[in-house]
């Protein structure tokens, strides 16, 4: 009963609050949009609204570690294990600029939608072969004007936190814009609100890792197939529920 209380507790104060931060969204992306064509300071905003939902639940505790490894000014394609609706909230936590690449349904949501739609963040309706051309050719215009993307390349949160096979999208846009990959791995997500579910689970502590970046010039020889597999073992090589 306690985590149910919890839980809703958490779910109200979600979706009161948001519109209380969506209207400081939009009165920072009026002031700025004009000298700030990345809309860094939207999306700074942005990783301190998530963070607050972090900070108010008193059963979840994130530490992020590797953070230095994030070179400023640096065009990264970020990828990332996928365990739970949290993880959104959690990749915040790394405080840089980025875009997400998420499903449309999302950017439908009231307020955490729209402030997505503010952010320029890039939608993509699955299985729509029109939406994935449109996705690539907006991912690529994002790219090329110095903006970071961060994409879940397995497509959908995993069950068991074991990771899915990843999906080749990411790791073709990197080797198409000759960038350099970061890998970042989320352990205890999936504990904490597992898929398909609104209750948490009591206290589990939740662990972000940024991993060294992958250069471009060591990918540059290889197909998109090998650079998902070696992206995947990196990864994998550090969530909890492969190294039981």
């Amino acid at each position: 009963m306690y985590n149910r209380f919890i839980s809703i507790s958490f779910v109200s104060f979600f979706f009161l609050s948001s519109l209380f931060f969506f209207i400081i969204a939009c009165l920072i992306w009026a002031c700025t949009v004009l000298f700030d064509p990345k809309l860094k300071a939207l999306h700074l905003f942005s990783c301190f609204w998530a963070s607050v939902y972090l900070w108010v639940m008193p059963f979840l505790s994130v530490t992020v570690s590797g953070r230095e490894k994030i070179k400023p000014g640096r065009t990264y394609i970020v990828v990332s294990n996928h365990q739970s609706q949290l993880d959104i909230l959690v990749a915040f936590r790394l405080f840089f600029h980025f875009k997400w690449l998420s499903k449309a349904e999302v950017f439908k949501i009231p307020f955490i939608g729209w402030n997505m739609v503010l952010n320029r963040y890039i939608k993509l309706k699955r299985g729509n072969k029109e939406s994935i051309k449109l996705m690539f050719e907006e991912c690529n215009q994002t790219l090329s004007n110095g903006n970071s993307i961060f994409i879940f390349p397995e497509g959908t949160r995993s069950f068991d936190g074991r990771i899915r096979p990843f999906k080749p999208g990411a790791f073709v846009l990197a080797k198409k814009n000759r960038l350099p990959i970061l890998p970042i791995v989320i352990n205890g997500t999936k504990n904490a609100l597992p898929k398909h579910s609104i209750i948490f689970r009591g206290y589990h502590p939740i662990r972000v890792k940024v991993l060294d970046e992958i250069p471009f010039e060591s990918i540059s020889e290889m197909d998109t197939d090998q650079i998902s597999n070696m992206v995947k073992l990196k990864i994998t090589a550090h969530i909890d529920e492969h190294n039981v």
